[in-house]
């Protein structure tokens, strides 16, 4: 399966991304489509032997919209095509209130001025057909899908109170032209502001594209060449200097610096790089010059895989959002029948005059557009999104999003999660051998094992300079240890699993003292001999104790996971605040343990998305540690891009914000409509006299879209 985004040009609600899913849906080959009326983006997952983008494409082309595939390269294309439908809004604005407010103030102010309704005719003539053929479009779009949408509303209600008037001006009658232009004018005006709105909850990832290099410099036939970023070639040598962007990802080929990772990391203290260490494209070289071989360009470097998982996420929707699809699905043509309704009960039951039933009727078409409802959920997700992205959080949707905030437990992984998986060998006890002989062997058989603990043998041996021995017959057994042969002799090297058959009685008080510390113990045995013990103690992360203490203060049940046995894991879970744990438990076992925590409620898992995979994927939320690695990036709901444990109370917190957003918008939205539908149809009229002009609906319409996102910007200066 494949994964595009596609920017769509030509929506006007969330009607509009409704007709855009279901065509989407509909072509085959096509598993997941998800438009977003805010972002103006769809975001489609396919499988490319059947669909390609070109269908998709076309596809929106016969629905009346335009489109193109976002890519690393047209960026800047698409913030051009913004600016330009801004200045298009601000100047159909500007049109708008030219003509409109005089024709207002003929009608209302200069009432004796010769031919003024003929003036008032001309003025708003140009407002209706020019300012407002876009919502005629609009609505012709939707009729041709066999739907209705915001330009529906709006084109029914203006031309009513507009060729009404036309009869009116010739026939005798009361007249409207003002009010349809102003009513167009505040539409107009409502939108604009929509969009500068909408602009800001886009700031987040507009930022990130900033960050990145525009140039580098690279070595072609021996010669230094200034070039831009998209012509850098994998495998070539980039050339880096004192206060440069690094424009590329790769790996030091020559020299040293000092670079500053902040933007990745969150870290401000720069990092020492020498040869052989990876560097990440659009960090800042601080102080040093160096040479470097580009091993990931355009697409594929970290900032735009970042990048990319921030638009996927504003286009995925929230659970939530699904209520407001299904109200906006029937709302238009819900409100265009009790619109209907209003005329009729106003003109055939009450006895009204037409002017009277007509205008009644247009405040309803016009004060029930649904676009607060269809922002109310995507402009909190964007705003929540980005400001994760801000804080180093990197939220995969609004599914994510929003089951963040209803965990009941988290499941944390110990090793380089809890601890900063780095561990070093803090006891060797050999009573038979020489500490040196024991490292020779334990050494030269976990040089070929991948695990932490493997590593800080190996390290150990390094430091004590032993010889290796030549190993043959290398095999992992995981969550126990590891069998070799060196010659003819073979050993095991790993827990009390390990050592099935294997006398360790005289060693167990020593085993349980040093397991009693919180240290891991591995035992050394050729055949059924043991030849000593080595101790291994992973050092805790500082920020894990208080990280622990926040998530049980937000009413979360916290647990450690670990392959270490009980006496090891309640040491640790002990050091850093953790009541339960599971201990011993093997790779393949993590899963079925996040399995039955769910059974009590939503379960979070954390770890660091290489050997935890399964268990991430199992848990309702997977929180994956890693700065920015290709695999931790996949796996999980959330990425925490600064390693810190301090981020997961402060994702839990925005979820709990961005919800209350959500549910403050809906709530308003939702009432706005149900409150001002029966005032424009005049249902206070009789015992009142209060009577909803189709201004002030329009008025209040174009308000409650800018409010809601509004609302949603507010989350931007909260606090985590």
């Amino acid at each position: 399966m494949e994964k595009t985004i596609i920017k769509i040009q030509g929506m006007h609600c969330a009607s509009c991304a409704t007709i855009l899913t279901k065509a989407l849906s509909k072509v085959e080959g096509v598993k997941n489509v998800n438009v977003n009326y805010s972002t103006e983006k769809a975001a489609v997952e396919y499988d490319p032997t059947i669909a390609n983008k070109a269908i998709f494409l076309e596809t929106i082309k016969k629905k009346g919209y335009g489109g193109f595939v976002t890519t690393e390269n047209n960026t800047q294309e698409e913030a051009k095509i913004k600016k330009k439908e801004l200045a298009h809004l601000q100047m159909n604005l500007f049109i708008g209130i030219a003509l409109s407010l005089p024709a207002l103030l003929f009608s209302m102010v200069f009432m004796t001025v010769p031919y003024r309704e003929f003036i008032i005719w001309m003025l708003s003539t140009p407002v209706q057909f020019y300012i407002g053929s876009s919502f005629y479009s609009g609505a012709w779009a939707a009729l041709k899908n066999k739907t209705s949408n915001m330009d529906t509303l709006i084109a029914l209600g203006t031309s009513a109170a507009y060729f009404y008037s036309v009869y009116a001006l010739f026939f005798g009658g009361e007249q409207y032209f003002e009010a349809a232009a102003v009513l167009i004018t505040l539409v107009i005006l409502g939108k604009y502001l929509e969009a500068v709105a909408k602009g800001k909850t886009s700031e987040a990832i507009t930022k990130l594209m900033q960050l990145g290099a525009k140039t580098a410099t690279v070595l072609r036939n021996k010669k230094e060449m200034k070039i831009p970023i998209d012509q850098v070639q994998l495998g070539e040598i980039v050339i880096v200097r004192p206060g440069e962007k690094i424009p590329v990802d790769g790996v030091i080929a020559e020299g040293y610096s000092a670079i500053d990772e902040s933007m990745i990391t969150g870290e401000s203290i720069p990092v020492e790089k020498k040869k052989g260490d990876a560097v990440i494209g659009s960090t800042l070289n601080k102080n040093g010059s160096f040479k470097f071989k580009a091993n990931k360009i355009g697409a594929d470097t970290v900032l735009s895989r970042i990048i990319k998982l921030i638009e996927e996420a504003q286009t995925k929707k929230a659970p939530i959002q699904r209520f407001a699809d299904a109200v906006s699905a029937y709302f238009v043509p819900v409100v265009i029948i009790i619109a209907l309704i209003t005329f009729s009960v106003w003109y055939f039951i009450a006895g009204s005059t037409l002017s009277f039933a007509l205008i009644t009727a247009v405040a309803v078409l016009v004060i029930a557009c649904p676009c607060a409802l269809g922002l109310a959920t995507p402009t909190a997700i964007m705003v929540g999104t980005g400001k994760g992205a801000k804080a180093g959080i990197l939220i995969k949707g609004g599914e994510a999003l929003e089951t963040a905030h209803k965990l009941k437990a988290i499941v944390f992984d110990k090793t380089g999660t809890i601890t900063k998986g780095n561990p070093v060998v803090t006891d060797i006890v050999t009573p038979k051998i020489s500490q040196e002989t024991f490292l020779e062997i334990a050494g030269s058989i976990e040089k070929s094992s991948e695990h932490p603990l493997a590593e800080a043998i190996v390290n150990k041996a390094k430091e004590e300079k032993v010889m290796w021995k030549k190993v043959s017959h290398f095999k992992a057994i995981p969550g126990k240890g590891i069998r070799a042969r060196i010659g003819r002799a073979e050993y095991s090297l790993g827990n009390a699993k390990m050592m099935e058959g294997v006398e360790l009685s005289s060693w167990r008080n020593k085993i349980h003292t040093l397991e009693e510390e919180g240290k891991t113990v591995m035992i050394l045995a050729e055949q059924k001999k043991i030849l000593g013990i080595v101790a291994v103690a992973d050092e805790i992360k500082e920020d894990s104790p208080e990280a622990i203490k926040r998530l049980k203060a937000l009413g979360l049940k916290v647990y450690m996971m670990t392959g270490d046995n009980e006496r090891t894991a309640k040491a640790i879970a002990k050091k850093v605040g953790i009541d339960n744990y599971f201990a011993e438990v093997l790779p393949e076992e993590k899963s079925g343990h996040v399995n039955k925590l769910q059974q009590k409620g939503k379960v979070a898992m954390v770890g660091d998305g290489i050997n935890d995979a399964p268990a991430l994927a199992q848990a309702d939320i997977g929180i994956a540690m890693g700065s920015g690695t290709d695999v931790a990036m996949e796996s999980g709901s959330i990425v925490l891009m600064r390693n810190n444990l301090l981020d997961i109370p402060k994702a839990i917190r925005l979820s709990k914000m961005t919800m209350s957003k959500i549910k403050q918008n809906m709530f308003w939205a939702l009432v706005y409509n149900i409150l001002g539908i029966p005032i424009a149809a005049g249902v206070l009229y009789p015992s009142t006299g209060w009577l909803l002009s189709p201004i002030i609906a329009g008025g209040a319409m174009a308000l409650s879209s800018v409010s809601v996102v509004t609302n949603s910007l507010v989350l931007r200066i909260k606090r985590l």
